[in-house]
Formats: structure tokens, C-alpha cells, sequence
């Protein structure tokens, strides 16, 4: 039965990773996957899906206007091996995105993997990490930890000095060099 899964985590726990595991043992099966990544991101090049430590992988990228259910709807009938959708930094969807991946699941009964935060340098959720908690059926959290050693919940922005910023734009495009994960005690000083 397919389900649609939420890896969620704080910055620098292996998301990435994780996704591209994913679709390589799927891959490795004889099984097509699909990947979808924001087309804001380009870290690494439009369509691209990249982790820290190297792995790298072609993706589709996506917009807000982007509909799911069409064009995996489209892709299935193209692709007779796809077995599974794999969505990076999942917390960019609007909640209709995560509505028509809810429709993947349940009328074209593919498995959906969305990797992405739970919450902002706030503390606040996204659009997309929001839906997900509300829809998913299966809710996993990859563990980081924080400098202190306790589990790391939360997410910080910090400027060229590391210190911490307080406030500014929800979306902002960045990795080490922008975010720390922390535990919630240190992310509450």
C-alpha cells in the first residue's frame, strides 16, 4: 500500500542523503523513481539534487505553480517502472502541492518520500512542512545533534561571523555557512 512519508529533521542531518539512498536502492531494483527539488534552489544548479557529503543526482525542479498529480500522472504512463516519488526540501510545497501528492498516493498508488524541515529559523513551520505533519501517514525524524551534544530540534540562521539572526525573510537559501541546528535550549538563549 502506498503512503506518503515526511523525513523531517533539522539543517545537517542527512535529508539529502538519505533521498538519494533512496532512489539509488530503488534504482538498483530495476524500479524508476522520480526527484523534485525547488526550483529556488540553485545551490547546485537548476534540477539538481546534492548532498554535503558528494552525492549528486538529476531532479526535476518545481515552482509554486507546479502541479504534482499531472505531471506524475503523465510520467507514469511514460515511465512503466516508476515506483516511487522522492521530493527534496519538501518544505518549500504549498499545502495544495502536498494536497496533490496526497492524490499520488491515493489514486495513482505510488509512495510519496518527502525530505525536508520541520520548522524556520524561528521556529516556525513552513507552508509545506505544515501540511505535511497534517497529511502524511508516516512521520520520521532524522536525528542531528547540537553542539552540545543533545538532539538538535531546531534550525538557526547565522551570519558570516556566526552569530545568530533573529529576523528577516522566512526562505532563505543557504547551508553551513547560513544555518546551524541546535537543541531547543541552546536555540532559546
Amino acid at each position: 500500500m502506498a503512503k506518503l512519508f515526511f523525513y523531517y529533521s533539522a539543517m545537517n542531518a542527512g535529508k539529502t542523503t538519505t533521498l538519494l539512498q533512496s532512489s539509488y536502492n530503488y534504482r538498483e531494483r530495476g524500479m524508476e523513481t522520480l526527484l523534485y527539488t525547488p526550483a529556488l534552489d540553485t545551490r547546485y544548479g537548476s534540477g539538481r539534487v546534492a548532498s554535503r557529503i558528494g552525492l549528486a543526482s538529476e531532479a526535476v525542479a518545481f515552482d509554486r505553480s507546479f502541479d504534482f498529480f499531472k505531471e506524475i500522472g503523465h510520467q507514469k504512463q511514460v515511465l512503466s517502472k516508476l515506483a516511487c516519488i522522492l521530493v527534496d526540501e519538501a518544505q518549500f510545497l504549498t499545502k495544495t502541492q502536498v494536497q496533490q501528492l496526497c492524490q499520488v498516493v491515493d489514486h495513482l498508488h505510488l509512495p510519496v518520500l518527502a525530505y525536508g524541515l520541520r520548522t524556520d529559523f524561528l521556529g516556525n513551520t513552513f507552508e509545506g512542512s505544515h501540511a505535511l505533519l497534517a497529511l502524511a501517514e508516516e512521520l520520521i525524524e532524522i536525528k542531528t545533534i547540537c553542539h552540545c551534544g543533545r538532539k538538535a530540534t531546531m534550525t538557526a540562521r547565522v551570519d558570516e561571523n556566526g552569530v545568530r539572526i533573529k529576523e528577516g525573510a522566512q526562505v532563505e537559501i543557504g547551508g553551513n555557512d547560513r544555518y546551524v541546528a541546535l537543541c531547543r535550549q541552546h536555540f532559546s538563549l
